[in-house]
């Protein structure tokens, strides 16, 4: 079986597409896999991390600033999606996959259209209960639209191959073991908190945790891991301006991006992030008990209501952005951490929201749609 991927722009796009990737291997070692993702996005270094074969093209999004620069941008949009297209539909006639599978972001539009004008299958998988604007166009080409929150299928008007399946997790993800995990970070019994922004970076969540990471470095109380993110290069200097000896500070992992998050993850005793959904799946799989701080800066604010989810299943604690204050989050990482009793009781919770067979069911729609095609 040959299967060819394309998502990117998030780890939230691409960490499913790996974690499809990892599921179909272990139970067809044979399957040739291939990712088309963007040239110089994120998923160009993490793909290849994961041992799977990387083909980018050159797209970009489209500006919903109305100017002259705006204008100007989409017009190369458009240039670079009549380019990508093109270059989609080399790569697909190179590798001759029996199915593409899209996972999101803008970068799967003109390879699945491609996949589908070739006569190809193509299925798209739906991570959040509002969809993106990529995945609503694709949907009326695709043989099965796969969604994680039941929620999503209202949006996708006119189409009705439906199968609900969760968010897949990386296997790694299922499989840590905390206590090894905590060996090989060198960490001790003291509380782990593990904190991020997203790929990118928050500012505002960077600037929220500075303080409570600053303290640490001087009492030592809690060690913390946390993720910066490309935009955040200047964090360290704050901590620094706030007093922290990041040089002798070893109970700190301060870096910009997460390449072991499944190490990570099943150290942590509490966990600070935004409300992703492959984030949340994966707190909940991991059961994790969590502050959550939403972003609102997405369609339908469904990050929102993603943390309400874990928050009215006494599963996590939200704190949202407008009310976001370094003293407010280090009151509620403090309350939390010092309460074991909660923090497992969170954890428990969290546990039994989970879906861990996503990538399971994911699979048997692929060969499902396989066999259909096939059959024709």
């Amino acid at each position: 079986m040959k299967i060819l991927f394309a998502g990117g722009g998030t780890a939230g796009h691409i960490n499913p597409a790996l974690a499809i990737a990892g599921y179909v291997k272990e139970r067809q070692p044979d399957a040739e896999i291939l990712y088309v993702g963007k040239i110089g996005g994120m998923e160009e270094r993490l793909v290849p991390q994961a041992g799977i074969e990387f083909k980018g093209i050159s797209v970009q999004g489209f500006s919903r600033k109305i100017s002259l620069k705006g204008l100007k941008e989409n017009i190369i949009t458009i240039s670079k999606a009549i380019s990508g297209g093109k270059a989609a539909k080399k790569i697909i006639k190179e590798f001759a996959p029996d199915i593409c599978v899209g996972t999101g972001g803008y970068v799967s539009g003109p390879v699945l259209r491609a996949a589908a004008q070739l006569g190809i299958p193509t299925i798209i998988h739906e991570q959040n209960a509002f969809p993106g604007v990529t995945n609503k166009m694709l949907a009326k080409h695709a043989d099965r639209v796969m969604l994680a929150m039941p929620a999503a299928k209202k949006h996708f008007k006119g189409h009705s191959k439906f199968t609900e399946t969760g968010n897949p997790v990386r296997g790694a993800i299922l499989t840590a073991d905390r206590d090894e995990s905590r060996k090989l970070l060198g960490l001790d019994e003291r509380p782990v908190i593990l904190s991020f922004g997203g790929s990118l970076g928050a500012q505002i969540v960077n600037e929220s945790i500075a303080d409570i990471i600053a303290r640490s470095a001087k009492d030592g109380k809690y060690q913390h891991i946390h993720a910066y993110g490309q935009y955040g290069k200047w964090f360290p200097d704050l901590l620094k301006d706030k007093g922290a000896d990041l040089d002798n500070a070893d109970n700190l992992d301060i870096r910009e991006y997460i390449n072991d998050m499944p190490v990570c993850l099943a150290a942590a005793d509490l966990v600070i992030a935004r409300a992703g959904a492959i984030t949340l799946s994966e707190i909940q799989v991991k059961g994790k008990p969590s502050i959550l701080i939403p972003s609102p800066n997405v369609a339908e604010n469904h990050q929102y209501h993603n943390a309400m989810a874990l928050v009215e299943n006494n599963a996590a604690v939200m704190i949202e952005e407008k009310d976001l204050t370094p003293e407010k989050l280090t009151e509620e990482i403090d309350k939390l951490a010092g309460d074991p009793e909660r923090l497992k009781q969170y954890g428990k919770n969290a546990k039994e929201m989970a879906v861990d067979d996503a990538a399971k069911r994911i699979y048997s729609v692929i060969i499902e749609v396989l066999a259909s095609h096939r059959a024709k």
